[in-house]
């Protein structure tokens, strides 16, 4: 049985205390983070809070500046906030160790980079079971689910191709494959269609999407293309550091 499948009515955070948990999957709290002191001190995110629930897909919009960076790097663990709380799939977040933090971005958060980040010398299969490589899943099971991975991404023909020979649009289809790999609770996307032409951009999101409705996963997803906004469930948006109605 996949994790979910169960219904979960509550979870241990990293310290022992209780946190609820529904379909909610991540909550963000007062939220702030700051770079610099004083009056050179940059306030990149400024007490922010919302949460986001299973099969949801929520874009965070605003200009280059406004904080959307820094903001999903919290949730995600790769980067810890000056105050506030964010628990991820009952995990509390900001207070969790660095083997905590490993174990969750590992198998907790799958992420997706504007840049995509895969490794040259790989093939995509390579590619995409790196993380399953990572968890030690055997070499049979792994082979079939990125087998699985790739054709749900549209990619069952490419598996031996390296990154170099791979349009854009194709490379970042193999990032969210790689993402996807350990089934994520929460798949994070920073910018994932900047490098690329509208047309191709627009089918990522439609990938990003469709998986996340399937799947029953939650996705955050960076942008400030607003011809991709009308494809996510909701918007949030951001406006230097804070968020704001539309």
């Amino acid at each position: 049985m996949s994790r979910r499948d169960m219904v979960v009515t509550g979870a241990t955070g990293i310290n022992g205390g209780s946190v609820p948990t529904t379909d909610e999957v991540v909550r963000v709290s007062a939220v702030s983070r700051s770079f610099g002191r004083g009056a050179h001190a940059v306030h990149a995110v400024r007490d922010v809070s919302f949460s986001a629930n299973r099969g949801e897909l929520v874009a965070v919009r605003g200009r280059s500046g406004a904080g959307k960076t820094t903001l999903l790097n919290m949730v995600g663990g790769l980067d810890r906030p000056d105050s506030g709380q964010v628990v991820v799939a009952g995990h509390e977040v900001t207070s969790a160790g660095e083997a905590e933090l490993l174990r969750l971005r590992r198998g907790t958060v799958g992420f997706v980079f504007q840049t995509f980040g895969l490794v040259p010398i790989l093939s995509a299969a390579e590619n995409v079971g790196v993380p399953l490589r990572l968890a030690q899943v055997p070499a049979a099971e792994r082979e079939q689910r990125v087998a699985v991975l790739l054709e749900l991404v549209g990619l069952g023909g490419h598996a031996a191709q390296r990154p170099y020979e791979l349009s854009g649009g194709q490379q970042q289809r193999v990032a969210v494959a790689r993402a996807l790999a350990n089934e994520p609770d929460l798949l994070i996307a920073d910018e994932p269609t900047g490098q690329l032409d509208s047309e191709t951009g627009r089918s990522i999101m439609d990938l990003l999407r469709a998986v996340v409705h399937a799947r029953g996963m939650t996705a955050l997803v960076a942008t400030h293309d607003p011809a991709l906004i009308d494809l996510a469930d909701r918007v949030l948006v951001l406006r230097d550091g804070r968020l704001v109605d539309g």
